[in-house]
């Protein structure tokens, strides 16, 4: 994207960005904040005791970036700093977890690639124990040496108790630097990668309609007759989803459905969405990869169990079809019905044509998943994503959020709240069958009052948003889920209009509180994408 990047300047130079965007939308509705756009990047997998558990110190070892925090950088962060005896005699020392277990450690640079843990919806809840967070080795833990082989513990399912600090996951340190962390935001429900990507958009995984394969273990009865997704089925329709494996269909609305009826632009730009192209590897259609310039493996970009807006029969672009035009991306009535690549991203913004809303999925090299990707190729998408953005004359009116599907089932040492229970074979949490909170979200069916399977709030995973707006070198303490992204987006464009019966949005906080409309705004702050350093 560096050659992107260049180009991009070397356009502007000789003679500028003159395409105008056409569009067939409806006069889009003034906005309640300054912000124009939201341009949310969706990683994958990282829960935040992993990503900033000694989050402001870091070890500095020889041959790193260096990291050092800046004078008057909050102190009062919920991890293991606040709590020192989590990182010295932390409660998954429990015997229960036999010689798994064991404390949090430091995973070394060297050691981005590691095995993935497990992230399913019953596991999850096993690990948090009743609330004693002391279970996770036994319930999602995996064995599965990085690179380094140090220390012992990593070829024992107590590798999920590793975390990185701001000499690998630098870029995002940096971030939290200068703009607004949040260290109280959660999956809305437990589960993977599909259960959360869902989440963010509608804050529904109640109803399904049409499927293949069930049933499954990616589903549960929501006792009501009537079903919940609970894990990673595949989209039905679409045309690389499995042709063996559950798929399925969501039957509620999403926050396309509602921007598109406000005529507000938007679009879920996914790499590896463009069938057309073949890669410099010679891979094309449904099967393009990558080889990581990490890791030196070869992953396929595009992976249909997270686009979420694929599940849906008013917001799906099944047969991966071409936008009409350049200028036509994120417009309703185009031919990708608001579904693209990231490259349509990039290529849109370069023709004047910048989507009020935009969610962006990596390649799955650049995803952050652990398995297929790492946090240092998934910073070069983040820094390069952010890099271009604050070249453009809508950054001033621009905020980014970096959010998660799913915690990946890495240790974090933050009980969630309570907000929604379930009782299912698939539950876990206080017991077997057993997730207490109160009966707050129904189904999609009038009849469902309380529909079963969403037992949330889940893991603690990362949020940060990017803005001139964004709070300097802040850490905000307000309890968010995946769907406080949306709830911001319908305040801002859609005079609070929720999604509909039994969302998450509907209860959730927003991220508001990350942004101060009255501060003088943050200045650019260009990262080198290898290292995630400042810039000079």
């Amino acid at each position: 994207m560096r050659g992107f990047l260049s180009l991009f300047l070397v356009t502007v130079l000789v003679g500028g960005l003159t395409m105008a965007p056409q569009t067939a939308s409806a006069q889009a509705p003034a906005t309640s904040t300054p912000i124009q756009h939201v341009v949310v990047i969706f990683g994958e997998n990282r829960s935040f005791d992993h990503y900033f558990g000694t989050y402001p110190h870091a070890m500095n070892p020889l041959g790193e970036p260096r990291f050092t925090a800046a004078a008057g950088t909050p102190t009062n962060i919920n991890n293991y700093n606040q709590t020192p005896s989590l990182l010295t005699n932390n409660p998954n020392l429990n015997p229960a977890n036999g010689s798994s277990a064991a404390n949090p450690f430091r995973l070394d640079r060297s050691q981005a690639l590691t095995a993935g843990m497990n992230h399913s919806y019953g596991p999850e809840q096993s690990s948090f124990d009743n609330g004693a967070m002391d279970l996770f080795p036994i319930s999602t833990g995996s064995a599965g040496a990085p690179p380094n082989y140090y220390p012992p513990v990593i070829f024992t399912k107590g590798l999920v108790m590793g975390y990185y600090d701001g000499n690998t996951v630098t870029a995002m340190w940096n971030y939290a630097q200068h703009f607004a962390l949040n260290d109280n935001s959660y999956n809305s429900q437990f589960g993977p990668s599909t259960p959360g990507a869902v989440n963010l958009i509608s804050g529904q995984t109640n109803g399904i309609g049409a499927n293949t394969h069930l049933p499954s273990s990616s589903v549960i009865s929501d006792g009501n007759g009537g079903m919940t997704l609970i894990g990673d089925a595949d989209p039905y329709g679409d045309v690389c989803s499995t042709t063996t494996g559950t798929t399925v269909q969501l039957t509620s609305k999403n926050i396309g459905d509602l921007l598109n009826s406000a005529g507000v632009t938007r679009g879920w730009f996914e790499g590896g969405f463009d069938l057309t192209i073949t890669n410099p590897n010679g891979s094309s259609q449904c099967h393009r990869s990558t080889v990581s310039p990490v890791t030196g493996l070869t992953e396929t970009d595009y992976v249909p169990h997270h686009q979420p807006f694929q599940y849906y029969t008013s917001t799906a672009n099944l047969q991966h079809t071409r936008p009409t035009s350049v200028s036509m991306i994120g417009h309703q009535g185009d031919a990708g019905n608001h579904e693209y690549d990231t490259h349509d991203f990039f290529d849109a913004i370069k023709a004047g044509n910048f989507p009020a809303v935009s969610f962006l999925k990596a390649p799955s090299y650049q995803d952050a998943h652990p398995g297929n990707s790492n946090p240092l190729d998934e910073q070069t998408f983040v820094v390069d994503v952010i890099n271009f953005l604050q070249q453009q004359a809508a950054w001033s009116s621009t905020a980014v959020v970096i959010a998660y599907d799913d915690s990946d089932g890495w240790y974090d040492h933050q009980y969630s709240p309570r907000v929604n229970g379930s009782t299912t074979t698939a539950d876990a949490l206080n017991g077997t069958g057993v997730c207490n909170g109160p009966a707050a979200l129904p189904g999609v069916n009038p009849a469902t009052t309380h529909a079963q399977g969403r037992c949330g709030y889940g893991v603690r995973t990362p949020m940060l948003v990017i803005s001139p707006y964004a709070k300097p070198n802040y850490v905000d303490h307000t309890v968010t889920d995946q769907s406080s992204v949306i709830r911001f987006v319908e305040d801002n464009w859609l005079s609070g209009q929720r999604i509909g019966q039994g969302s998450f949005d509907g209860i959730a906080n927003s991220i508001a509180s990350m942004l101060n409309f009255s501060q003088t705004p943050n200045p650019v702050l260009m990262l080198s994408d290898t290292t995630g350093l400042v810039q000079p």
